[in-house]
């Protein structure tokens, strides 16, 4: 009998541990369908017709391409441009980070919000201000006829390092904010000079959010085209040889080729990111004691000479655009004007409000979408939130022009479901939503890891459901989090352009595309009025959300992410 009783007590077990393996797998694949159909599905379409010839499937496009010298040039022209890029960029980030966060120089706020400032303009506004300011026509190159020429790599470098610039600070920032004082007191002690203690304690700290900016700046460098596109002249990359050969010349064999090449090395820098970040440890425990600044007169004045001269760089950009959408005809007769508001060129202001649409959307879709895969990997564990969760985090080694161009490849066929919304607003804001997934998925999963599981526990011995657990616990707790990522996928989805670029129809323009086009056609006052109104939306947003967090109890809550 009590041989009977214990079978069918192991029986039981195992019934129970089936059913809790279903519970966590169902969840993981309701989540995970919609992930595989807009990430998986698109880039399976790319790397068959990146093998697909005229003879059937084959290696002949790699072939035609590795053999051809033009396409050799424009590889090493973009990885000319994006190393340069990185490490300029990541010496100014964290200088600026440094200077906030480790110094007790004046300002230090104000000069934290100018370094995000590019964060609300498209990637081609640096590009934009440039040209305004040194090209041919730049105000200052007139004035003082200086003869320089901006076009080509040192253009698309200098755009880009300023374009990637607030990513890079963000992150070390975030990396320098934390410190253990024990340490530096301890290697005072022994005697270390503040260079050496930098060297060996500030630096080794700061590795893994040095790996992190890095790898954030590569991919965003090397998949950039709104920058060479205005700024690049005759000095081809191959994020703009992509545009050239898809929209120019129609030619998607060749155009997804390149688009693998452009993929491969950012999914490397996305793995070698991960592996560098699975090393990094707690730096601060219990027993820690903050850091404090001490007042250091000459780092301070050098810091602050530092922080000046790079906020002045991003302020004359942006301040350039800005005057130069009120001026009558930039730059021959620069008395004030409001013509170019009239937007009085093909679709009107319509782009602006279809990018607020957009963004909307997207900033709906996306707070669900990375919410639910954040919650079921954390909630619901079984072997398929493994696979959720790499697809949730796929996105962040896929370049915005290679999903948009396998947008086109998948969907753009009538006998695809998905093709009733191609060719809709709704498309292009799913494209934004999923090609910044892997971004808003972390921010979630991050602050679902801090809430404690005993919260849950209470939550069942009170009776409450797994849905009313949700509903009235973990949603309340997320809330700012919740609103970051949404304001999150706003901002980005009003500015981004590679990710939505081939998608874009003539009834569904969008603002960041304007620009482009307006650019690349000479209406420079027009196309800084379109970017003056991308800012501006922004900023209204941002602070419309400030006003609803401070309402709500939430003032200490940041929205840049």
């Amino acid at each position: 009998m009590s041989t009977l009783a214990v079978d069918q007590a192991a029986s039981q077990s195992r019934r129970k541990n089936r059913k809790s393996r279903m519970a966590g797998i169902v969840p993981a694949i309701i989540v995970g369908i919609p992930l595989a159909l807009f990430v998986l599905f698109p880039l399976t379409h790319i790397l068959g017709r990146s093998f697909s010839t005229p003879d059937g499937y084959g290696l002949a496009n790699y072939a035609a391409m590795l053999g051809n010298e033009r396409f050799l040039r424009i590889t090493w022209n973009s990885f000319a441009v994006t190393i340069v890029t990185t490490i300029l960029a990541i010496v100014f980030a964290y200088t600026f980070a440094y200077a906030i966060q480790r110094s007790t120089m004046p300002f230090r706020n104000l000069f934290r919000l100018i370094a995000v400032l590019p964060l609300f303009a498209p990637s081609l506004v640096q590009a934009q201000g440039l040209v305004l300011l040194f090209g041919r026509n730049g105000i200052i190159n007139r004035t003082f006829d200086l003869g320089i020429d901006l076009y080509g790599y040192w253009g698309i470098v200098i755009a880009s390092v300023l374009y990637v610039f607030p990513y890079a600070f963000l992150i070390l920032s975030a990396a320098l904010a934390v410190a253990d004082a024990r340490i530096y007191e301890s290697a005072e002690m022994l005697g270390a000079s503040k260079w050496r203690a930098f060297r060996t304690v500030t630096l080794p700290a700061t590795r893994y959010g040095l790996a992190a900016a890095i790898f954030v700046c590569f991919t965003l460098v090397i998949t950039d085209f709104g920058n060479p596109m205005v700024i690049g002249g005759d000095y081809t990359v191959l994020a703009s040889e992509v545009y050239n050969q898809v929209i120019g010349q129609a030619n998607f064999e060749m155009g997804t080729v390149i688009g693998m090449v452009l993929l491969i090395p950012a999914a490397i820098a996305a793995i070698v990111e991960k592996r560098v970040s699975a090393k990094q440890y707690a730096l601060i425990s219990e027993h820690s004691k903050p850091l404090v600044p001490q007042q250091d007169r000459m780092r301070d004045r050098f810091l602050l000479a530092a922080a000046l001269l790079i906020s002045l760089a991003i302020l004359l950009i942006v301040a350039v655009v800005v005057f130069a959408s009120f001026v009558h005809l930039w730059p021959y007769r620069m008395n004030f004007s409001l013509r170019h508001y009239a937007f009085d060129v093909q679709n009107g202001i319509q782009p602006l409000w279809n990018s607020i649409y957009i963004s909307v959307m997207a900033a709906g879709i996306g707070v669900v979408v990375v919410t639910a895969a954040a919650y079921v990997i954390e909630k619901f564990p079984s072997p398929a939130t493994r696979a959720l969760y790499f697809l949730s985090i796929l996105p962040a080694a896929v370049p915005g022009m290679v999903l948009g161009l396998g947008y086109i490849l998948a969907f753009n066929n009538p006998m695809n479901p998905v093709y009733a919304i191609y060719g809709t607003l709704f498309i292009i804001a799913i494209a934004n939503v999923y090609y910044y997934h892997a971004h808003g998925f972390l921010i979630s999963g991050t602050s679902m890891k801090q809430i404690s599981g005993r919260f849950d526990e209470a939550s069942a011995t009170l009776g409450g459901s797994r849905l009313q657990t949700f509903t009235k616990v973990t949603l309340p707790l997320l809330f700012p989090t919740l609103v970051g990522i949404a304001v999150f996928f706003f901002m980005r989805s009003m500015v981004t352009l590679s990710a939505v670029i081939f998608l874009i129809t003539p009834n569904t323009q969008v603002a960041a595309v304007s620009v482009l086009y307006l650019q690349d056609r000479g209406a420079t006052n027009q196309a800084a009025a379109f970017s003056v109104c991308i800012i501006a939306t922004i900023m209204v947003v941002l602070l419309a959300v400030r006003l609803l967090l401070n309402a709500t109890g939430h003032k200490n809550v940041s929205l840049i992410r």
